[in-house]
């Protein structure tokens, strides 16, 4: 280290009273010598003795006088190396108060041959010597900063209040050095926000390698998802790093603070600003219910709870099958319960969906009028291994569900599907199309029967952002273990929406079902998801290793489809599509099956689970789903009427391969 940055590092080792008693001493003689200039320039001599002999007492009483002031103004609880505007204006006021005790004193006195303009020249030269001094020993910090402190050299996108205090806070640290503001406002460029001038975006390549520039802060917490993608748009080609503050709702609930940098989310590179939700269609199913989660330790189920326990119900149960999820979700809702003010119960089940006396007891004994379905077998590798419990708890545990919910007059029953339900390749999304089938047909059926007022709905969506399967997850641990990330397919895409998003559209579908509803949510436009860990790879500071860039960072590799995988996914079986009150939320009108057949059906399975009978139970799949082509062999990893054949596991998984 150079001995400029030695002695940085020893000043910096000071204690703060010690610091203080520095600035003290400086101002102890900084006063009188600008008494003495004041003289001087009032005088033009530079040792007008006859006009100092007098007064020379002023010398001995001022610099103490002045210590004093300045203390009562708060002058020295001001740290030099962020010293802003307050403690210059805290010099101002000091030296005009000392001007103006000066001033009176010679008039009440009848200071004869003391000059009037000297109180006017003192404050002037005070200001110089006493804020002055100060703003130098902080530009002096600054360029030892920047020249001989190893600090990564940054840049924020973003010039207004949040990039101002996102720097304000960054110079308080040893990690980051802000050379360079980025903003998309023409009226910007070029100005200079605390000595660091603002670039137009368009030119950042320029800048970032003239100032060696390796990492880009997003200081926008206000900005729309639109707003923030425009932005990355214009640094994803660019060799930085790129992370963003905490949004603005953090940062006012006391959640995160300005500097806590934060990895790109998905949402800014997708840019989907989600719709305000319409809250009449949320209080319609939640206000003042008692509402029901299946499933609630989930990605989706536990996130219909966040949205359910904002709504206002009179009650919340939830019903899971996983006990560390369910103990997981309670405990986040009991805090959320207690931060909200609110009294309602918060009722943890433990319970199988399957398990029809414990389903019918838990909506009895609650009185549920609103039930969201959200428990289910949803990850497609693990589906297609275990045929047979995928049947059970996606058919079946609707069924039990459902019919327990029309047996009990529950007002709403609304399942969560997927997009895999149309024309599904694999077993996971023939399922959860049988089990919407099960819901058509209890709501045409139960349509007919007098006094009935169950209402039956379904809403399908796609990929969200977060959860348990999605890849964003799987891309960021890659990254973290430096590679690869690997992508089943180079054409393969998928429809990304948040979780948040997708449970309040989820709520707001269900209170304008009708009866047998198939709603579909808006997903927006599909995303490649090989450009998708291409930017990931991008925005972390790193390039992709390819055959143009041999000498790359991290690669992005091809694993395959996976068994039963689909290239593109899809969010209707046919074209019959209206539009609701909703701009996001659709309504489909899907065939149904008669009613003897779909019973037919599902007794067909039922007893391919008794006698373990995967390939029975994917051959009823096929008869009752329109559509389903599977591309797998159909073997559930427990062989067909394993119980009697005795085959051994390592037979099971030769068969298999």
């Amino acid at each position: 280290m150079t001995q400029s940055g030695k002695m940085h590092r020893s000043i910096a080792a000071l204690s703060r009273g010690k610091k203080r008693l520095i600035m003290v001493a400086t101002d102890l003689v900084a006063l009188p010598l600008a008494l003495w200039s004041a003289y001087a320039l009032r005088l033009a001599e530079w040792w007008p003795e006859r006009y100092l002999q007098p007064y020379w007492w002023l010398f001995v009483i001022l610099p103490p006088v002045g210590v004093f002031i300045f203390a009562r103004l708060g002058l020295y609880r001001a740290v030099v190396r962020f010293m802003g505007p307050q403690s210059l204006w805290a010099v101002v006021k000091g030296s005009l108060l000392m001007a103006v005790l000066m001033w009176a004193a010679a008039y009440f006195y009848g200071w004869e041959s003391f000059p009037r303009s000297v109180p006017i020249n003192f404050a002037l030269v005070t200001l110089v010597y006493v804020g002055g001094t100060r703003l130098l020993v902080r530009s002096y910090y600054q360029w030892l900063i920047k020249h001989y402190i190893k600090k990564e050299s940054v840049a924020i996108y973003g010039a207004g209040g949040a990039g101002h205090q996102l720097a304000m806070a960054l110079s308080s640290g040893h990690e980051y050095y802000v050379a360079a503001f980025l903003d998309d406002s023409p009226a910007l460029w070029q100005s200079i926000i605390k000595g660091v001038k603002v670039h137009n975006p368009a030119h950042f390549k320029d800048v970032a390698a003239e100032l060696g520039i390796t990492r880009v802060l997003l200081a926008m917490p206000s900005a729309s998802k639109a707003q923030r993608k425009q932005a990355l748009d214009q640094l994803v080609d660019l060799p930085v790093h790129v992370q963003t503050v905490p949004s603005m709702p953090e940062i006012v609930a006391g959640e995160a603070s300005m500097d806590q940098l934060q990895e790109v989310e998905l949402e800014d590179l997708l840019g989907r600003d989600p719709v305000p939700p319409r809250r009449e269609l949320v209080d319609a199913s939640v206000r003042g219910k008692v509402v029901m989660v299946t499933g609630a330790g989930g990605s989706i189920g536990s996130e219909m709870c966040r949205q359910v326990m904002r709504g206002g119900p009179s009650a919340l149960i939830l019903f899971e099958v996983c006990e560390y999820g369910l103990y997981a979700i309670e405990h986040e809702l009991e805090a959320m319960r207690i931060e909200m003010g609110a009294s309602f119960p918060l009722v943890a089940l433990l319970g199988n969906v399957c398990d029809r006396n414990r389903v019918e007891a838990a909506i009895r004994h609650y009185g549920v009028q609103t039930l969201y379905h959200a428990a289910a077998y949803k990850h497609v590798p693990i589906v297609e291994n275990n045929v047979l419990e995928g049947v059970r708890n996606n058919v079946h545990g609707t069924r039990v569900v459902a019919e327990s919910a029309a047996r009990l007059g529950v007002e709403r029953c609304v399942l969560i599907s997927t997009d895999k339900a149309v024309r599904p390749t694999n077993v996971m999304g023939a399922t959860k199309r049988m089990a919407e089938l099960v819901l058509q047909d209890l709501a045409s059926c139960y349509a007919l029967k007098e006094g009935h007022r169950t209402i039956f709905s379904m809403v399908r969506f796609g990929n969200v952002l977060g959860s348990s399967g999605s890849v964003v997850p799987l891309f960021r641990r890659q990254l973290e273990q430096g590679g690869p990330l690997t992508v089943t397919h180079p054409e393969i895409t998928r429809f990304f929406m948040t979780i948040p998003e997708a449970a309040l559209l989820v709520i707001q579908a269900g209170s304008m079902a009708e009866g047998g509803d198939v709603f579909v949510l808006d997903m927006g436009d599909s995303v490649k998801i090989v450009d998708l860990a291409r930017r990931m790879i991008q925005l972390t500071g790193l390039e992709v290793k390819d055959e143009e860039n041999p000498d790359g960072d991290i690669e992005v590799m091809f694993s395959g489809l996976r068994p039963g995988e689909k290239l593109y996914e899809e969010l209707l079986i046919g074209d019959s599509v209206v539009g609701t009150q909703h701009p996001k939320i659709l309504r489909a009108h899907e065939e149904v099956l008669p009613h003897r057949e779909l019973v037919a059906l599902l007794e067909e399975l039922r007893e391919a689970e008794r006698e373990l009978d995967s390939s029975r139970a994917c051959a009823v799949l096929k008869r009752g789903v329109s559509g389903f082509a599977h591309s797998g062999d159909m073997v559930d990893l427990l062989p067909n009427g394993c119980g009697k054949s005795g085959n051994t596991i390592v037979e099971v998984i030769a068969a298999r391969h």
